[in-house]
């Protein structure tokens, strides 16, 4: 009976190490997704919706592997702490709309570009994901900064030619009072919205 015993421990200490190698790779979930939102972008129903629906559609497809809450957390720094949760919720919902629009700018550019997928750094439960938009005329270079939530990889940086998306906007919101978060992001949204119009 001991010996049994002794046997499933094992069996059940060897099955649990092994679900610490058994990480999905950052890579090939990446892959899928990036063809996915490219494919959108390209769907003629797509180009033929409105902006605000653009949008919308944008930023639910992206939200299965980009994080906004662990981006809008590192944009805030440590004032996101005293955020009430509600407050955080809707910075996050409006930084993804901001996203979206920013997104939706440079869409020509990246549409008709070849992906390519470069070399991944993987250490524990943090990636780097890097890939190479190319054409003839050039190629810009954009990495994903993710973490493991679960089975899932979630991008909560993204480096453009070696800008950081979260830096870049770090140093927006540096030194504004907290009761401005949101119309300081309301006040971009509407920005966007009228150039996206003209």
């Amino acid at each position: 009976m001991k010996t049994v015993l002794r046997s499933l421990l094992i069996l059940f200490l060897l099955a649990l190490a092994g679900t610490g190698y058994a990480a999905p790779n950052p890579t090939e979930q990446m892959k899928p997704f990036i063809e996915r939102v490219v494919a959108q972008l390209k769907a003629s129903d797509f180009k033929q919706d409105t902006v605000d629906n653009r949008i919308d559609r944008i930023v639910t497809l992206v939200s299965e592997h980009f994080d906004f809450q662990e981006m809008s957390k590192r944009v805030v720094g440590k004032p996101w702490q005293s955020l009430p949760q509600t407050q955080r919720q809707e910075f996050a919902d409006r930084f993804a709309k901001l996203l979206g629009h920013v997104y939706l700018d440079k869409v020509d550019t990246y549409v008709a570009m070849k992906i390519e997928f470069g070399k991944e750094r993987l250490e524990n439960d943090r990636a780097e994901v890097k890939t190479m938009f190319v054409d003839a005329a050039k190629s810009i270079p954009v990495s994903y900064v993710m973490m493991l939530k679960g089975e899932k990889w979630m991008a909560y940086d993204v480096f453009v030619e070696g800008i950081s998306l979260v830096r870049n906007y770090m140093e927006q919101f540096k030194g504004i009072p907290q009761d401005q978060f949101i119309p300081t992001l309301d006040k971009k949204l509407q920005e966007l919205k009228a150039g996206a119009k003209k």
